[in-house]
């Protein structure tokens, strides 16, 4: 029952934003179209203004994966983990999922090749990808790109919150499909 309903909303819920989006402006009688170019116009000024930070967190990532430290704390949590339900699989995922969405996006490819999407290890690997944002590359877009340089508590509760959705989704991933 629960999961044909999460079937149902998950299906009809892009298509409704979709058209709602536009009827709601077109009844409010905003130019919808100019809108829309203007928006565009922002994004493209806005992603100039990012390409530095974007480019230094990428080399910093790949600094961390090419030296090895990466699979070093993916060898020292994976025994650890287990103990409470996660397997060694997904390990990897939790750690670079912080760091960046399209290599995490790649794991997650990779294990569901691996396990298939229907085994537990790959609904797990895809509820733990959507549980949480890329924490490391939205403080270093944001703050970089307004200039915030004391950033005070941010990448703590960030990473408090990272590790509240990491264990809500494993524990979900247990009660639904294991």
């Amino acid at each position: 029952m629960l999961s044909h309903v999460i079937d149902t909303l998950s299906t009809w819920a892009i298509p409704v934003l979709v058209a709602f989006i536009p009827l709601y402006g077109w009844l409010k009688k905003i130019p919808i179209f100019d809108v829309f170019v203007e928006g565009a116009a922002e994004g493209f000024s806005m992603a100039l203004k990012t390409l530095p930070f974007l480019v230094g967190i990428l080399v910093a990532l790949n600094i961390f994966e090419v030296s090895g430290a990466l699979d070093a704390v993916i060898h020292m949590l994976a025994k650890p983990l287990s103990y409470v339900g996660v397997p060694a699989a997904v390990v990897p995922l939790i750690l670079v999922r912080p760091l960046s969405g399209g290599a995490a996006m790649g794991i997650v490819t990779n294990i569901l090749g691996r396990y298939g999407p229907d085994s537990f290890i790959g609904k797990l690997a895809s509820t733990l990808q959507g549980s949480t944002d890329t924490t490391f590359y939205v403080l270093t877009l944001y703050f970089g790109t307004v200039s915030i340089r004391k950033t005070r508590y941010a990448l703590a509760v960030a990473l408090i919150g990272d590790l509240a959705g990491f264990v809500a989704a494993v524990a979900l991933s247990h009660w639904l499909y294991h």
